[in-house]
Protein backbone atom coordinates (compact mmCIF):
# COMPACT_ATOMS: atom_id res chain seq x y z
CA UNK A 1 0.00 0.00 0.00
CA UNK A 2 1.13 3.31 -0.96
CA UNK A 3 0.46 6.18 0.95
CA UNK A 4 0.71 9.89 -0.06
CA UNK A 5 0.71 12.96 1.63
CA UNK A 6 -0.17 16.14 0.53
CA UNK A 7 2.76 18.68 0.46
CA UNK A 8 3.59 20.34 3.66
CA UNK A 9 2.31 23.81 2.20
CA UNK A 10 -1.37 21.99 1.36
CA UNK A 11 -1.61 20.62 4.72
CA UNK A 12 -0.16 23.98 6.64
CA UNK A 13 -0.08 26.67 4.29
CA UNK A 14 1.82 29.62 5.87
CA UNK A 15 1.36 33.23 5.17
CA UNK A 16 3.27 34.70 2.51
CA UNK A 17 6.40 36.49 3.22
CA UNK A 18 5.74 39.99 3.19
CA UNK A 19 7.46 43.32 4.82
CA UNK A 20 6.65 43.64 8.53
CA UNK A 21 3.51 46.00 8.68
CA UNK A 22 2.06 47.16 12.26
CA UNK A 23 -2.01 46.54 11.38
CA UNK A 24 -4.54 46.85 13.66
CA UNK A 25 -4.30 43.30 16.07
CA UNK A 26 -1.25 42.51 13.95
CA UNK A 27 1.77 41.99 15.58
CA UNK A 28 5.74 42.41 14.58
CA UNK A 29 6.99 39.56 12.42
CA UNK A 30 10.26 38.07 13.40
CA UNK A 31 11.94 35.20 11.96
CA UNK A 32 13.78 32.36 13.18
CA UNK A 33 16.89 31.57 11.91
CA UNK A 34 16.52 28.99 8.34
CA UNK A 35 16.27 25.50 9.22
CA UNK A 36 18.35 23.17 7.27
CA UNK A 37 17.20 22.55 3.92
CA UNK A 38 16.00 18.88 3.60
CA UNK A 39 14.48 16.62 0.70
CA UNK A 40 10.66 17.31 -0.26
CA UNK A 41 7.90 14.96 0.87
CA UNK A 42 7.99 14.73 3.76
CA UNK A 43 9.11 35.64 43.96
CA UNK A 44 7.05 36.60 46.22
CA UNK A 45 3.47 36.75 46.88
CA UNK A 46 3.53 39.50 44.25
CA UNK A 47 4.23 37.45 41.22
CA UNK A 48 6.68 38.74 38.31
CA UNK A 49 7.02 35.94 37.07
CA UNK A 50 10.86 35.50 35.75
CA UNK A 51 12.05 36.57 32.58
CA UNK A 52 15.50 36.52 30.35
CA UNK A 53 16.44 39.61 29.36
CA UNK A 54 17.46 39.46 25.91
CA UNK A 55 19.33 42.39 23.39
CA UNK A 56 16.44 42.50 20.54
CA UNK A 57 15.94 45.33 18.10
CA UNK A 58 13.46 47.78 17.83
CA UNK A 59 10.14 46.23 17.81
CA UNK A 60 6.42 46.90 16.89
CA UNK A 61 4.41 46.29 19.42
CA UNK A 62 0.67 44.84 20.15
CA UNK A 63 -2.22 46.82 19.61
CA UNK A 64 -5.00 45.42 21.07
CA UNK A 65 -8.86 44.19 18.93
CA UNK A 66 -11.09 44.00 21.50
CA UNK A 67 -12.56 45.91 23.81
CA UNK A 68 -10.41 43.91 26.81
CA UNK A 69 -9.28 46.51 29.01
CA UNK A 70 -6.16 46.47 31.11
CA UNK A 71 -5.70 44.40 33.96
CA UNK A 72 -5.99 46.70 37.20
CA UNK A 73 -4.04 45.92 39.95
CA UNK A 74 -7.84 44.83 42.07
CA UNK A 75 -9.01 43.54 38.92
CA UNK A 76 -12.87 42.67 39.81
CA UNK A 77 -13.28 39.30 41.64
CA UNK A 78 -16.15 38.40 39.19
CA UNK A 79 -13.37 38.10 36.35
CA UNK A 80 -12.66 34.51 38.09
CA UNK A 81 -15.77 33.29 39.31
CA UNK A 82 -16.20 31.47 35.77
CA UNK A 83 -12.97 29.15 37.06
CA UNK A 84 -13.34 28.45 40.64
CA UNK A 85 -11.46 24.86 41.26
CA UNK A 86 -13.75 22.35 42.24
CA UNK A 87 -11.28 20.25 44.17
CA UNK A 88 -10.34 23.64 46.54
CA UNK A 89 -14.33 23.79 47.14
CA UNK A 90 -14.61 19.96 47.57
CA UNK A 91 -11.89 20.16 50.39
CA UNK A 92 -13.14 22.94 51.97
CA UNK A 93 -16.67 21.23 52.49
CA UNK A 94 -15.64 17.85 53.70
CA UNK A 95 -13.13 20.30 56.07
CA UNK A 96 -16.07 22.07 57.12
CA UNK A 97 -18.40 19.66 57.34
CA UNK A 98 -20.93 21.09 54.99
CA UNK A 99 -21.14 18.25 53.43
CA UNK A 100 -19.99 14.88 52.88
CA UNK A 101 -17.82 12.97 50.44
CA UNK A 102 -21.02 10.59 49.49
CA UNK A 103 -23.17 13.88 48.78
CA UNK A 104 -21.05 15.10 46.53
CA UNK A 105 -20.57 11.89 44.45
CA UNK A 106 -24.54 11.47 44.28
CA UNK A 107 -24.50 15.29 43.02
CA UNK A 108 -21.95 14.24 40.56
CA UNK A 109 -23.43 10.99 39.19
CA UNK A 110 -27.03 12.45 39.42
CA UNK A 111 -25.67 14.77 36.56
CA UNK A 112 -24.10 12.14 34.76
CA UNK A 113 -27.28 10.15 34.41
CA UNK A 114 -28.90 13.49 33.60
CA UNK A 115 -26.86 14.12 30.88
CA UNK A 116 -24.47 10.68 29.39
CA UNK A 117 -27.71 9.47 27.34
CA UNK A 118 -26.67 12.54 25.20
CA UNK A 119 -23.17 13.27 25.62
CA UNK A 120 -22.04 9.76 25.99
CA UNK A 121 -18.91 10.74 27.15
CA UNK A 122 -18.10 6.98 29.15
CA UNK A 123 -17.73 3.62 28.13
CA UNK A 124 -17.93 2.39 31.49
CA UNK A 125 -19.59 3.94 34.41
CA UNK A 126 -18.40 2.45 37.70
CA UNK A 127 -21.72 4.21 39.91
CA UNK A 128 -22.18 1.63 42.86
CA UNK A 129 -18.17 1.18 42.99
CA UNK A 130 -17.97 4.88 43.50
CA UNK A 131 -20.75 5.13 45.80
CA UNK A 132 -18.96 2.88 48.53
CA UNK A 133 -15.68 4.88 48.10
CA UNK A 134 -17.24 7.60 49.16
CA UNK A 135 -19.46 6.39 52.33
CA UNK A 136 -15.61 4.63 53.22
CA UNK A 137 -14.30 8.27 52.94
CA UNK A 138 -16.71 9.80 55.27
CA UNK A 139 -16.39 6.95 57.70
CA UNK A 140 -12.56 7.80 57.64
CA UNK A 141 -12.81 11.34 57.60
CA UNK A 142 -15.41 10.84 61.28
CA UNK A 143 -12.62 8.70 62.82
CA UNK A 144 -9.50 10.00 61.21
CA UNK A 145 -10.00 13.16 60.28
CA UNK A 146 -9.00 14.99 57.01
CA UNK A 147 -5.92 14.72 57.64
CA UNK A 148 -5.74 11.45 57.39
CA UNK A 149 -6.91 11.51 53.45
CA UNK A 150 -5.30 12.20 50.65
CA UNK A 151 -5.41 15.64 48.73
CA UNK A 152 -7.94 14.81 46.09
CA UNK A 153 -10.24 13.22 48.72
CA UNK A 154 -13.80 13.34 47.61
CA UNK A 155 -12.59 14.13 44.00
CA UNK A 156 -14.17 12.16 40.94
CA UNK A 157 -11.76 11.48 38.54
CA UNK A 158 -12.79 10.18 34.77
CA UNK A 159 -10.15 7.66 33.33
CA UNK A 160 -9.79 7.22 29.68
CA UNK A 161 -10.00 3.64 28.49
CA UNK A 162 -6.43 2.94 27.44
CA UNK A 163 -5.32 3.44 30.97
CA UNK A 164 -5.56 -0.03 32.71
CA UNK A 165 -8.05 -0.63 35.81
CA UNK A 166 -7.85 -3.27 37.88
CA UNK A 167 -11.42 -2.80 38.58
CA UNK A 168 -12.98 -2.36 35.79
CA UNK A 169 -12.67 -2.84 31.93
CA UNK A 170 -9.68 -1.51 30.28
CA UNK A 171 -10.71 -1.17 26.04
CA UNK A 172 -8.78 1.51 24.39
CA UNK A 173 -12.28 1.87 22.67
CA UNK A 174 -11.76 -1.03 20.66
CA UNK A 175 -13.95 -4.14 20.36
CA UNK A 176 -11.12 -6.79 20.08
CA UNK A 177 -10.24 -5.98 23.51
CA UNK A 178 -14.09 -5.97 24.77
CA UNK A 179 -14.62 -7.08 28.10
CA UNK A 180 -10.58 -7.03 29.19
CA UNK A 181 -10.06 -6.40 32.51
CA UNK A 182 -6.12 -5.86 33.36
CA UNK A 183 -5.23 -7.25 36.95
CA UNK A 184 -3.18 -3.94 37.78
CA UNK A 185 -3.53 0.28 37.69
CA UNK A 186 -1.60 2.34 35.22
CA UNK A 187 0.40 4.47 37.38
CA UNK A 188 -1.41 7.77 37.00
CA UNK A 189 -4.05 5.49 38.06
CA UNK A 190 -2.89 4.27 40.93
CA UNK A 191 -1.58 7.66 42.07
CA UNK A 192 -4.75 8.98 41.73
CA UNK A 193 -6.31 6.44 44.18
CA UNK A 194 -3.42 6.65 46.91
CA UNK A 195 -4.23 10.51 46.81
CA UNK A 196 -8.00 10.24 47.78
CA UNK A 197 -9.80 10.35 44.32
CA UNK A 198 -12.61 7.94 42.84
CA UNK A 199 -12.41 6.91 39.93
CA UNK A 200 -16.12 6.68 38.39
CA UNK A 201 -15.84 5.18 35.17
CA UNK A 202 -13.87 4.57 31.70
CA UNK A 203 -13.85 7.38 29.02
CA UNK A 204 -14.54 6.86 25.38
CA UNK A 205 -12.03 7.33 22.67
CA UNK A 206 -11.02 6.75 19.37
CA UNK A 207 -9.93 2.83 19.21
CA UNK A 208 -6.31 3.34 20.73
CA UNK A 209 -5.94 6.70 20.83
CA UNK A 210 -5.94 6.60 16.83
CA UNK A 211 -8.63 9.81 15.65
CA UNK A 212 -9.37 13.40 16.42
CA UNK A 213 -12.96 13.18 16.66
CA UNK A 214 -13.73 10.06 19.02
CA UNK A 215 -15.68 9.09 16.29
CA UNK A 216 -13.19 5.99 15.89
CA UNK A 217 -14.50 4.40 18.68
CA UNK A 218 -15.40 0.73 18.67
CA UNK A 219 -18.46 1.56 20.82
CA UNK A 220 -20.22 5.22 20.78
CA UNK A 221 -19.67 8.39 19.30
CA UNK A 222 -19.37 10.83 22.11
CA UNK A 223 -21.07 14.17 21.75
CA UNK A 224 -19.52 17.45 22.80
CA UNK A 225 -21.55 19.64 25.05
CA UNK A 226 -21.67 22.66 23.55
CA UNK A 227 -24.00 21.33 20.57
CA UNK A 228 -24.54 17.95 20.49
CA UNK A 229 -24.60 17.87 16.67
CA UNK A 230 -20.76 18.33 16.91
CA UNK A 231 -17.89 16.09 18.03
CA UNK A 232 -15.54 16.69 20.63
CA UNK A 233 -12.22 16.53 19.55
CA UNK A 234 -10.25 13.49 20.23
CA UNK A 235 -8.35 10.88 20.93
CA UNK A 236 -9.50 11.91 24.33
CA UNK A 237 -12.79 13.28 23.73
CA UNK A 238 -14.71 10.98 26.54
CA UNK A 239 -12.73 12.63 29.14
CA UNK A 240 -12.55 16.57 27.68
CA UNK A 241 -16.87 16.28 27.53
CA UNK A 242 -17.18 14.15 31.03
CA UNK A 243 -15.06 17.41 32.30
CA UNK A 244 -16.94 20.11 30.24
CA UNK A 245 -20.42 18.85 31.18
CA UNK A 246 -19.33 18.21 35.05
CA UNK A 247 -19.68 14.74 35.03
CA UNK A 248 -16.83 14.29 36.77
CA UNK A 249 -14.66 16.71 38.61
CA UNK A 250 -11.14 16.09 36.54
CA UNK A 251 -9.99 13.53 33.80
CA UNK A 252 -6.88 11.55 32.33
CA UNK A 253 -6.39 11.58 28.92
CA UNK A 254 -3.49 10.51 26.29
CA UNK A 255 -1.66 12.75 23.90
CA UNK A 256 0.12 11.46 21.16
CA UNK A 257 -0.45 14.34 19.00
CA UNK A 258 -2.89 16.29 20.41
CA UNK A 259 -5.81 14.27 21.76
CA UNK A 260 -5.60 16.14 25.46
CA UNK A 261 -5.25 19.48 23.98
CA UNK A 262 -7.85 19.81 20.80
CA UNK A 263 -10.27 17.99 22.83
CA UNK A 264 -9.78 20.58 25.34
CA UNK A 265 -10.05 23.79 22.80
CA UNK A 266 -13.01 22.39 21.47
CA UNK A 267 -15.19 21.62 25.10
CA UNK A 268 -13.60 24.42 26.81
CA UNK A 269 -11.98 23.61 29.51
CA UNK A 270 -7.98 23.49 30.54
CA UNK A 271 -5.91 20.69 28.88
CA UNK A 272 -2.18 20.15 29.55
CA UNK A 273 0.33 17.78 27.69
CA UNK A 274 2.83 17.64 29.70
CA UNK A 275 6.54 16.81 28.89
CA UNK A 276 7.96 13.33 27.59
CA UNK A 277 8.58 11.64 30.89
CA UNK A 278 7.20 13.64 32.79
CA UNK A 279 4.02 11.16 33.66
CA UNK A 280 4.90 7.62 34.12
CA UNK A 281 3.35 5.51 30.90
CA UNK A 282 3.19 2.47 32.64
CA UNK A 283 -0.21 1.28 31.98
CA UNK A 284 -1.00 3.17 29.06
CA UNK A 285 -1.81 1.08 25.68
CA UNK A 286 0.98 1.90 23.70
CA UNK A 287 0.08 3.60 20.17
CA UNK A 288 3.40 5.57 19.51
CA UNK A 289 5.89 5.01 22.49
CA UNK A 290 8.11 7.69 21.93
CA UNK A 291 5.13 10.11 21.30
CA UNK A 292 2.60 9.09 24.23
CA UNK A 293 2.10 11.29 27.07
CA UNK A 294 -0.42 11.07 29.98
CA UNK A 295 -2.14 14.28 30.15
CA UNK A 296 -5.50 15.69 32.21
CA UNK A 297 -8.17 17.77 32.05
CA UNK A 298 -10.33 20.09 34.63
CA UNK A 299 -12.41 23.06 34.71
CA UNK A 300 -9.63 25.40 35.90
CA UNK A 301 -5.93 25.63 36.08
CA UNK A 302 -6.05 25.37 39.67
CA UNK A 303 -7.45 21.81 39.38
CA UNK A 304 -5.09 20.86 36.46
CA UNK A 305 -2.00 21.66 38.28
CA UNK A 306 -3.46 19.71 41.40
CA UNK A 307 -3.73 16.41 39.16
CA UNK A 308 -0.26 16.81 37.46
CA UNK A 309 1.39 17.02 41.03
CA UNK A 310 -0.21 13.80 41.85
CA UNK A 311 0.25 11.98 38.98
CA UNK A 312 3.63 13.36 37.86
CA UNK A 313 7.29 11.72 38.80
CA UNK A 314 9.70 8.60 38.42
CA UNK A 315 8.49 5.44 38.08
CA UNK A 316 10.87 2.49 37.97
CA UNK A 317 8.23 0.53 35.96
CA UNK A 318 8.60 3.28 33.23
CA UNK A 319 12.42 3.53 31.81
CA UNK A 320 11.42 6.95 30.21
CA UNK A 321 9.65 8.08 33.33
CA UNK A 322 12.10 10.91 34.37
CA UNK A 323 13.65 11.83 37.86
CA UNK A 324 13.26 15.30 37.68
CA UNK A 325 12.14 17.30 40.69
CA UNK A 326 7.94 17.76 41.00
CA UNK A 327 6.77 20.82 42.12
CA UNK A 328 3.56 21.51 43.69
CA UNK A 329 2.38 22.81 41.03
CA UNK A 330 -1.04 23.98 42.81
CA UNK A 331 0.91 26.10 45.76
CA UNK A 332 3.09 28.21 42.87
CA UNK A 333 -0.18 29.92 41.49
CA UNK A 334 -1.02 33.04 42.44
CA UNK A 335 -4.46 34.63 43.14
CA UNK A 336 -6.01 37.08 41.68
CA UNK A 337 -6.20 39.56 44.37
CA UNK A 338 -2.34 39.28 44.87
CA UNK A 339 -1.48 40.14 41.18
CA UNK A 340 0.54 42.81 40.28
CA UNK A 341 -1.34 45.56 37.78
CA UNK A 342 1.65 43.88 35.37
CA UNK A 343 1.99 40.21 36.36
CA UNK A 344 3.81 39.39 33.57
CA UNK A 345 5.96 42.35 32.91
CA UNK A 346 9.17 41.66 31.15
CA UNK A 347 7.62 38.34 29.79
CA UNK A 348 8.30 37.57 26.06
CA UNK A 349 5.71 35.99 24.13
CA UNK A 350 5.97 34.65 21.23
CA UNK A 351 3.21 33.67 18.48
CA UNK A 352 3.79 31.01 15.98
CA UNK A 353 3.29 32.67 12.82
CA UNK A 354 2.61 29.62 10.65
CA UNK A 355 -0.27 28.98 12.81
CA UNK A 356 -2.10 31.90 11.46
CA UNK A 357 -2.20 32.13 8.09
CA UNK A 358 -4.21 29.79 5.80
CA UNK A 359 -6.22 27.02 6.78
CA UNK A 360 -7.00 28.82 9.96
CA UNK A 361 -11.17 29.61 10.26
CA UNK A 362 -11.11 33.51 11.02
CA UNK A 363 -13.25 33.43 13.92
CA UNK A 364 -10.40 31.31 15.97
CA UNK A 365 -7.26 33.87 14.64
CA UNK A 366 -9.28 36.78 16.15
CA UNK A 367 -9.54 34.53 19.17
CA UNK A 368 -6.26 34.18 19.89
CA UNK A 369 -4.85 37.73 18.85
CA UNK A 370 -7.54 39.24 21.71
CA UNK A 371 -6.03 36.87 23.33
CA UNK A 372 -2.78 37.98 22.42
CA UNK A 373 -3.57 41.48 23.22
CA UNK A 374 -4.97 40.65 26.72
CA UNK A 375 -1.78 39.31 27.01
CA UNK A 376 0.27 42.14 26.35
CA UNK A 377 -1.93 44.14 28.35
CA UNK A 378 -0.95 41.84 31.36
CA UNK A 379 2.46 43.48 30.68
CA UNK A 380 4.38 40.99 28.49
CA UNK A 381 5.98 41.35 25.46
CA UNK A 382 3.90 40.07 22.07
CA UNK A 383 5.81 39.05 19.22
CA UNK A 384 5.39 36.66 16.10
CA UNK A 385 7.97 34.55 15.52
CA UNK A 386 8.34 32.02 12.39
CA UNK A 387 9.10 28.38 12.72
CA UNK A 388 10.38 27.29 8.85
CA UNK A 389 9.88 23.61 10.07
CA UNK A 390 6.76 24.36 11.54
CA UNK A 391 4.58 22.61 8.00
CA UNK A 392 7.18 20.05 7.85
CA UNK A 393 6.17 17.84 10.91
CA UNK A 394 2.39 16.84 10.11
CA UNK A 395 3.87 14.41 7.40
CA UNK A 396 6.70 13.70 9.71
CA UNK A 397 4.42 12.49 12.25
CA UNK A 398 2.10 10.49 10.90
CA UNK A 399 4.54 8.55 9.49
CA UNK A 400 6.15 8.27 12.71
CA UNK A 401 3.11 7.50 14.86
CA UNK A 402 2.17 4.70 12.37
CA UNK A 403 5.30 3.13 12.43
CA UNK A 404 5.59 2.89 15.59
CA UNK A 405 1.69 1.33 16.04
CA UNK A 406 2.24 -0.69 13.49
CA UNK A 407 4.66 -2.48 15.70
CA UNK A 408 2.91 -1.91 18.84
CA UNK A 409 -0.38 -3.02 18.13
CA UNK A 410 0.93 -6.59 16.67
CA UNK A 411 0.06 -8.03 20.33
CA UNK A 412 -3.52 -7.75 19.83
CA UNK A 413 -3.49 -11.23 17.84
CA UNK A 414 -5.74 -12.87 19.20
CA UNK A 415 -3.35 -14.94 21.28
CA UNK A 416 -1.59 -12.15 23.32
CA UNK A 417 -4.35 -10.01 23.76
CA UNK A 418 -7.76 -9.74 22.27
CA UNK A 419 -10.41 -11.58 21.56
CA UNK A 420 -10.28 -14.98 19.72
CA UNK A 421 -11.71 -15.86 16.48
CA UNK A 422 -11.57 -19.61 15.47
CA UNK A 423 -9.46 -20.48 12.18
CA UNK A 424 -7.99 -23.65 10.52
CA UNK A 425 -4.91 -22.86 10.87
CA UNK A 426 -2.36 -19.83 12.82
CA UNK A 427 -2.40 -17.73 10.01
CA UNK A 428 -6.61 -16.99 9.69
CA UNK A 429 -6.94 -17.11 13.56
CA UNK A 430 -4.29 -14.00 13.50
CA UNK A 431 -6.26 -12.69 10.20
CA UNK A 432 -9.52 -13.04 11.17
CA UNK A 433 -8.57 -11.99 14.76
CA UNK A 434 -7.27 -8.39 13.64
CA UNK A 435 -9.77 -8.30 10.70
CA UNK A 436 -12.89 -8.35 13.15
CA UNK A 437 -11.66 -7.01 16.00
CA UNK A 438 -9.75 -3.99 14.98
CA UNK A 439 -11.85 -0.45 12.95
CA UNK A 440 -10.93 0.82 9.62
CA UNK A 441 -8.65 3.66 11.06
CA UNK A 442 -6.47 1.41 13.06
CA UNK A 443 -6.01 -0.91 10.22
CA UNK A 444 -4.73 2.06 7.71
CA UNK A 445 -2.23 3.46 9.82
CA UNK A 446 -0.73 -0.02 10.59
CA UNK A 447 -0.82 -0.77 7.30
CA UNK A 448 1.07 2.98 6.59
CA UNK A 449 3.79 2.28 9.22
CA UNK A 450 4.07 -1.25 8.08
CA UNK A 451 4.79 0.03 4.38
CA UNK A 452 7.00 3.15 5.80
CA UNK A 453 9.43 0.63 7.71
CA UNK A 454 9.18 -1.93 5.11
CA UNK A 455 12.55 -2.73 3.04
CA UNK A 456 13.44 -0.68 0.47
CA UNK A 457 11.33 2.43 1.55
CA UNK A 458 12.79 2.75 5.23
CA UNK A 459 14.97 5.68 4.00
CA UNK A 460 12.72 7.34 2.26
CA UNK A 461 10.04 7.47 4.86
CA UNK A 462 10.65 6.32 8.51
CA UNK A 463 14.09 7.74 8.70
CA UNK A 464 13.07 11.06 6.61
CA UNK A 465 10.76 11.73 9.29
CA UNK A 466 13.44 11.21 11.95
CA UNK A 467 15.27 13.90 9.96
CA UNK A 468 12.34 16.42 9.98
CA UNK A 469 11.66 15.41 13.90
CA UNK A 470 15.24 16.47 14.56
CA UNK A 471 14.66 19.84 12.94
CA UNK A 472 11.23 20.43 14.68
CA UNK A 473 12.91 20.24 17.94
CA UNK A 474 15.84 22.02 16.87
CA UNK A 475 13.74 24.74 15.44
CA UNK A 476 11.55 24.74 19.11
CA UNK A 477 15.00 25.39 21.38
CA UNK A 478 16.13 28.12 19.47
CA UNK A 479 12.54 29.79 19.56
CA UNK A 480 12.36 29.25 23.67
CA UNK A 481 15.79 30.35 24.15
CA UNK A 482 14.32 33.69 22.63
CA UNK A 483 10.99 33.60 24.51
CA UNK A 484 9.64 32.25 27.52
CA UNK A 485 6.73 30.87 26.01
CA UNK A 486 4.98 30.43 22.74
CA UNK A 487 1.45 30.14 21.65
CA UNK A 488 -1.16 29.34 19.02
CA UNK A 489 -4.19 27.77 18.06
CA UNK A 490 -5.24 24.46 19.51
CA UNK A 491 -7.00 23.50 16.47
CA UNK A 492 -7.56 25.77 13.12
CA UNK A 493 -11.05 25.04 13.98
CA UNK A 494 -13.71 25.26 16.89
CA UNK A 495 -15.76 21.76 17.03
CA UNK A 496 -17.06 21.02 13.98
CA UNK A 497 -19.83 18.65 13.18
CA UNK A 498 -20.26 14.73 13.50
CA UNK A 499 -19.50 13.15 10.43
CA UNK A 500 -18.23 16.27 8.57
CA UNK A 501 -14.86 14.50 8.05
CA UNK A 502 -15.01 10.83 8.67
CA UNK A 503 -14.93 9.86 4.82
CA UNK A 504 -12.08 12.75 4.75
CA UNK A 505 -8.72 11.64 6.95
CA UNK A 506 -6.29 13.93 5.11
CA UNK A 507 -8.69 16.64 6.12
CA UNK A 508 -8.78 15.16 9.71
CA UNK A 509 -5.32 14.82 9.84
CA UNK A 510 -4.72 18.23 8.92
CA UNK A 511 -6.83 19.66 11.95
CA UNK A 512 -3.71 18.00 14.06
CA UNK A 513 -1.70 20.71 12.10
CA UNK A 514 -1.54 22.73 15.87
CA UNK A 515 -0.46 20.10 17.98
CA UNK A 516 1.42 17.50 16.70
CA UNK A 517 4.74 19.32 16.47
CA UNK A 518 5.33 19.50 20.47
CA UNK A 519 4.85 15.98 20.32
CA UNK A 520 7.89 15.30 18.12
CA UNK A 521 9.51 17.70 20.17
CA UNK A 522 8.45 16.17 23.18
CA UNK A 523 7.12 19.44 24.82
CA UNK A 524 4.89 20.69 27.80
CA UNK A 525 1.99 22.60 26.18
CA UNK A 526 -1.30 24.31 28.37
CA UNK A 527 -4.40 24.94 26.74
CA UNK A 528 -7.16 27.12 28.72
CA UNK A 529 -10.28 28.39 27.00
CA UNK A 530 -9.49 32.23 25.11
CA UNK A 531 -12.66 33.05 23.55
CA UNK A 532 -15.96 32.16 21.11
CA UNK A 533 -16.66 31.91 17.58
CA UNK A 534 -20.38 31.51 16.05
CA UNK A 535 -22.01 27.71 16.13
CA UNK A 536 -24.16 26.27 18.41
CA UNK A 537 -26.77 27.96 20.60
CA UNK A 538 -24.03 29.63 23.00
CA UNK A 539 -21.30 30.03 20.68
CA UNK A 540 -17.80 27.78 20.28
CA UNK A 541 -15.42 27.93 22.26
CA UNK A 542 -11.88 28.50 21.16
CA UNK A 543 -8.45 27.16 23.53
CA UNK A 544 -5.14 29.24 23.20
CA UNK A 545 -1.81 26.93 23.50
CA UNK A 546 1.07 27.80 25.53
CA UNK A 547 4.13 25.80 24.43
CA UNK A 548 7.31 25.91 27.36
CA UNK A 549 10.69 24.41 27.84
CA UNK A 550 10.69 21.11 28.66
CA UNK A 551 9.65 20.36 32.31
CA UNK A 552 8.42 24.08 32.68
CA UNK A 553 4.83 23.13 33.66
CA UNK A 554 4.88 24.79 36.69
CA UNK A 555 5.53 28.49 34.38
CA UNK A 556 2.44 27.33 31.92
CA UNK A 557 0.47 27.06 34.52
CA UNK A 558 1.54 30.32 36.42
CA UNK A 559 0.60 32.06 33.08
CA UNK A 560 -2.30 30.47 32.38
CA UNK A 561 -3.99 30.79 35.63
CA UNK A 562 -2.79 34.63 35.71
CA UNK A 563 -4.50 34.59 32.12
CA UNK A 564 -7.84 32.60 33.30
CA UNK A 565 -8.32 34.98 36.58
CA UNK A 566 -7.89 38.30 34.16
CA UNK A 567 -9.86 37.21 31.32
CA UNK A 568 -13.37 39.16 31.47
CA UNK A 569 -16.74 38.75 30.32
CA UNK A 570 -16.48 35.13 29.35
CA UNK A 571 -18.21 31.91 31.15
CA UNK A 572 -17.05 28.23 29.81
CA UNK A 573 -20.11 26.32 31.23
CA UNK A 574 -21.74 24.81 28.08
CA UNK A 575 -25.68 25.39 27.88
CA UNK A 576 -26.24 21.24 28.19
CA UNK A 577 -25.92 22.55 31.95
CA UNK A 578 -28.04 25.03 32.26
CA UNK A 579 -30.56 22.52 30.02
CA UNK A 580 -30.15 20.25 32.85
Amino acid sequence: MHTSFPSPRLICCAPKPRTPTLTRGGVRRRASPPAAAMPPPLQAQRLLLSHRRLPSPHRRRFTAVSSLPSAPAKTVAAAAAHAPSSILSIRESLLSGERTAAEITAEYLSRLRRTEPSVRSFIHVADAAAEREAEELDRRIATEGLDAVGPLAGVLVGVKDNLCTANMPSTGGSRILDGYQPAYDATAVRRLREAGAIVVGKTNLDEFGMGSTTEGSGFQVTTNPWDDSRVPGGSSGGSASAVSARQCVVSLGSDTGGSVRQPASFCGVVGLKPTYGRVSRFGLMAYASSLDVVGCFGSSVVDTATILSVIAGHDKMDSTSSSHDVSDYKSELVPLDLLESKPLNGMRIGIIQETLGEGVETGVISSIKDAASHLEQLGSVVEEVSLPSFSLGLPAYYILASSEASSNLSRYDGIRYGRQVSGDDLNELYGGSRANGLGHEVKMRILMGTYALSAGYYDAYYKRAQQVRTLVKKSFKEALERYDILVSPAAPSAAYKIGEKINDPLAMYAGDTMTVNVNLAGLPALVVPCGFVEGGSAGLPVGLQMIGSPFSEGNLLRIGHIFEQTLQNYSFVPPLLAES
